[in-house]
């Protein structure tokens, strides 16, 4: 809860830089003599062109920067043009969400677009702008994008020595079974049902509440992910609202405290989102609170009318999950897990091709797969092992095949090893041993599930080579992983429910 490891300090170096882009692209604002609200909105999508453009190259991430202004621009003007038409306005928001969402089809630059799309709609609700004000939004906007590009690539250029993580492979489908055209009907559902009770409680502050059933939607593809995002939405809300209550009520928008508290937000936002939804919530809403002090608006009835609209927004996206093409964990589940094994198994046959000197053969390439479906497999299998999920001996399972699957990675990854060095020898017993690696997968990936993989054979003294002992460690947490994965069928992991 308190503690995460930071590998080479990579989140804190983009923290700490994400609070440079954000305060540079403000104080330019400020020092050209925008309003506060254009200041506030260029600070908005500096945050945003620092946190969503997540492209695989540093060239690629300065291609879609370039093309925020393209999605964000037209919004800006239709979202500022209908302020005093409201069920045109509404009908409109509908639309840019399902389009912001279909957009996540064309990969992290398609996410980046929808993403930017969508809040400059609701900043402009956020704010209350009107047309008047159309120019200077756009020109605070384009300063921001400048002032982020600038440190991103020339000041601060992180991504010049460290690569930027690569994305985690999409499942593939297609018409309504391919994942962002499920999600998308999926949100506008949920942003449907928020948007109308939101209104109901409030006419003015109704975008919480959409806004929350949108970004519960980022990074979920199961009922049980969606339905985790928004417990921890809703709990690192009420968290931040407490804060908010001690923290920006007393100050009643003192602008030079006030900076200080909104820039410390900035921070926490990025170095706390991979790590916890729950902590990344609580500092935007602690500088959503800020910012409305700002405005001369902060009270504390405002936050509990935040936590209201928020959890009318998690209801919206709990409703769409389970009603609108719904996608259940355990499906999820399957899909990753036999995708990871695939993986393992691409990457044995590589590794042994290249031990018998095959100059061709690469395992590296599917042991980096590995990891990044590893990595969604884990959020698959996270509501299963949520310390609120009353599902105790699926808890048990899930951990369990977390356990092995870890296990196979690290195998993997000592094989690999061993299969880059030029020194290492082709053992006769590499092949058999491949062989039976292979056997395990296939029968933890049979479509009927009643493969049953062979016994792990039991390396004699002489099976000292590096590459036999990596194998045979997968053998044994393959053939492990039978037992939660195809036993007791009244308590399932991975088959659909």
């Amino acid at each position: 809860m308190f503690v995460a490891p930071d590998p080479g300090r990579a989140r804190l170096r983009n923290s700490l830089r994400a609070v440079i882009g954000v305060g540079l692209a403000v104080a330019l604002a400020e020092g050209c003599g925008l309003s506060l609200t254009a200041s506030i909105t260029g600070g908005l999508a500096a945050l945003l062109a620092l946190f969503t453009v997540l492209d695989a190259s540093v060239r690629a991430q300065r291609v879609t920067t370039a093309l925020l202004p393209v999605a964000g621009f037209p919004v800006l003007a239709l979202a500022t043009t209908l302020h005093g038409m409201p069920y045109v306005r509404d009908a409109a928001f509908l639309a840019v969400v399902f389009a912001g969402v279909h957009a996540r089809r064309f990969g992290p630059r398609g996410h980046a677009l929808g993403i930017f799309g969508f809040m400059m709609f609701f900043v402009t609700q956020f704010l209350h702008a009107l047309p008047a004000q159309l120019p200077e939004l756009y020109a605070a906007v384009g300063l921001a994008l400048l002032a982020s590009a600038a440190v991103r690539f020339v000041l601060w250029p992180i991504e010049r020595r460290t690569p930027p993580a690569p994305v985690p492979p999409a499942l593939p489908g297609t018409g309504l079974a391919r994942p962002t055209t499920r999600q998308a009907f999926q949100t506008t559902a949920a942003c449907a049902f928020a948007l109308a009770v939101g209104q109901a409680l409030s006419e003015d502050r109704w975008y919480w509440a959409v806004g929350t059933a949108w970004w519960i939607f980022v990074n979920t593809a199961s009922r049980g992910e969606t339905l985790v995002r928004g417990f921890r939405r809703v709990l690192g809300t009420v968290l931040g609202i407490a804060a908010g209550l001690l923290i920006a009520v007393p100050l009643h928008g003192a602008p030079g405290p006030t900076a200080a508290l909104v820039a410390v937000c900035v921070f926490g936002i990025f170095y706390t989102a991979a790590p916890s939804y729950s902590w990344m919530m609580f500092f935007v809403t602690v500088m959503a609170g800020l910012l409305y002090g700002l405005l001369g608006v902060l009270h504390p009835g405002l936050l509990f009318l935040r936590f209201q609209e928020t959890a009318v927004g998690a209801l919206g996206a709990a409703l769409a999950v389970a009603l609108i093409l719904p996608v259940t964990t355990h499906a999820a589940n399957d899909a990753w897990i036999q995708r990871a094994l695939y993986c393992v198994r691409a990457a044995t046959s590589a590794a042994l091709d290249r031990l018998a000197g095959d100059p061709e053969a690469d395992p590296a390439p599917h042991a980096a797969e590995l990891e990044l479906v590893l990595g969604r497999a884990r959020a698959a299998l996270a509501p299963l092992v949520h310390p609120l999920s009353p599902l105790r001996a699926r808890k048990a399972r899930a951990r369990q095949v977390l356990a092995l699957l870890d296990d196979c990675a690290r195998e993997v990854r000592g094989l690999v090893a061993v299969a880059a060095d030029p020194q290492a020898s082709h053992d006769a017993r590499l092949a058999a041993a491949c062989w039976r690696v292979e056997a395990a997968v296939e029968a933890l990936t049979a479509s009927d599930g009643t493969a049953e993989p062979h016994p792990p054979a039991v390396p004699g003294p002489a099976a000292g080579e590096p590459a036999l002992v990596h194998l045979h460690g997968l053998e044994h947490a393959l053939v492990a992983l039978h037992a939660p994965l195809r036993t007791d069928p009244r308590a399932p992991l991975v088959m659909s429910a």
